[in-house]
């Protein structure tokens, strides 16, 4: 990672007539790209709803757990480049990296973004560039660009039949995986779709401060789709694995062997099953694409209902582990939806082990290495505690491995032989 390197205005901020930099959103992108800006010498606004998080990057730390960003947090806070607020500033550019979720009928939730543009539009003057980082689906940046014009009638809005604009709006999706956010942020190519031709090359302009990788412009539809397709293909190929798993236990099949052996296929590769699918892209992205195009997305709807379906499928393989047992005790190895990070979010590990608890299967002991504390989903069940590693292995009937953590691949196998185990991620094979 080669970013702690300049935090003066003679580094890459000085090749920018842009030098100041507001990010409204400060979770698992926004923070990491606050901190990337502002170690290349921009002054640097996090704007977030939630007092706690402010208070935490303020005082130099981390409030996620990602490699090497505490200490580039805690650097760029000690030089004066990164401090965040509740409350929005003007600046010169407005990254947007706020959640977008779905709601009810896996519809798309802009309501972040919505309230994101509300709050940047008074702020607004000429030569004002505007990013959307979130992943999104097909229009969002032009809806932006509505939502500003409507607030901002006095400014003129950017079009791609018009070479000129009071400021520029452009898409810049992020395309990062949790545990090398930091690395790939600057090594990684990157997608900017403006709404204008002029707008993506502001945007790209800006980012060329720490990316290293190649800048490939378009328009902003094309970006946004860009980025849910790269999601959608990945699960569509997580679905197969995951079907393959449920045929194999049809037929008592080894799932991993018959993977190991069909990948020894020249041109086959086949990637490895697991709970289901979890995290903001892979299990949201392909539903922002459906609703786009109902009709046209029978094999991406139909993996999603695969790896949707995955969860129940463990559940009931625990459920009736321990129905053979009296007063089952059950340990839970892992919550994040991916191994090494504390990321929750549509994890089936953690709505796996949500349902285990809301029907009272056994005494649930949780062991997850990245998070101080149960989330609120877990803390209310009385039959469901946190535990190290050992302890849960040693008291444990069942075991259920459901995130591949560096720490469980220690586990001694001999007392594995003495358990019930549910391998789901193929670890203790």
């Amino acid at each position: 990672m080669d970013l702690v390197t300049d935090h003066s205005t003679d580094g890459a901020v000085g090749k920018s007539s842009r030098k100041k930099i507001s990010v409204f959103g400060l979770g698992y992108v926004g923070l990491p790209v606050s901190a990337a800006f502002a170690a290349r010498g921009f002054e640097v606004i996090g704007v977030d709803v939630d007092a706690s998080v402010v208070n935490v990057i303020n005082s130099g730390q981390a409030h996620i757990v990602e490699p090497d960003l505490d200490m580039l947090v805690q650097a760029a806070v000690s030089a004066g480049k990164l401090r965040a607020t509740l409350k929005p500033e003007p600046a010169d550019v407005f990254i947007i990296a706020v959640p977008t979720p779905f709601k009810e009928g896996n519809k798309p939730d802009l309501a972040y973004v919505e309230q994101a543009t509300a709050m940047i539009a008074p702020l607004l003057k000429k030569r004002d560039l505007i990013v959307l980082e979130s992943t999104s689906p097909v229009g969002t940046t032009e809806q932006i660009c509505a939502w500003i014009g409507e607030q901002r009638p006095d400014l003129t809005m950017p079009d791609p039949n018009r070479e000129k604009s009071d400021i520029h709006i452009a898409h810049c999706p992020e395309r990062v995986l949790p545990g090398s956010v930091l690395r790939e942020l600057v090594d990684n190519d990157r997608i900017v779709g403006g709404i204008s031709p002029q707008c993506a090359e502001a945007a790209a302009e800006l980012y060329q401060a720490f990316v290293k990788g190649e800048m490939y412009l378009t328009n902003a539809r094309t970006a946004e789709l860009a980025k849910l397709v790269e999601n959608a293909f990945r699960d569509v190929n997580i679905a197969f694995a995951n079907e393959l798993s449920l045929i194999c236990e049809k037929l008592n099949i080894n799932v991993w062997e018959l993977i190991d052996l069909a990948n020894r296929h020249p041109r086959v590769n086949i990637l490895k099953p697991g709970p289901g699918v979890g995290g903001h892209c892979i299990a949201v992205d392909p539903w922002f694409i459906i609703a786009v195009a109902e009709g046209q997305t029978k094999i991406i709807r139909a993996a999603r209902e695969v790896n949707d379906a995955k969860p129940a499928m463990v559940f009931n393989k625990v459920k009736v582990a321990a129905s053979r047992l009296r007063q089952p005790v059950i340990a839970c190895l892992g919550l994040s939806y991916k191994a090494d990070i504390d990321d929750m979010r549509e994890s089936p590990a953690l709505h796996i082990v949500e349902r285990l608890a809301r029907e009272k299967i056994g005494e649930i002991l949780v062991v997850e290495p990245n998070i101080r504390r149960l989330p609120p989903s877990l803390v209310d069940f009385s039959h469901e505690r946190r535990s190290e590693l050992q302890p849960a292995l040693n008291s444990a009937d069942i075991i259920v491995l459901l995130v591949d953590h560096r720490q469980f691949k220690r586990v001694d196998r001999e007392l594995l032989n003495l358990r019930i185990v549910v391998d789901t991620r193929g670890l203790w094979r």
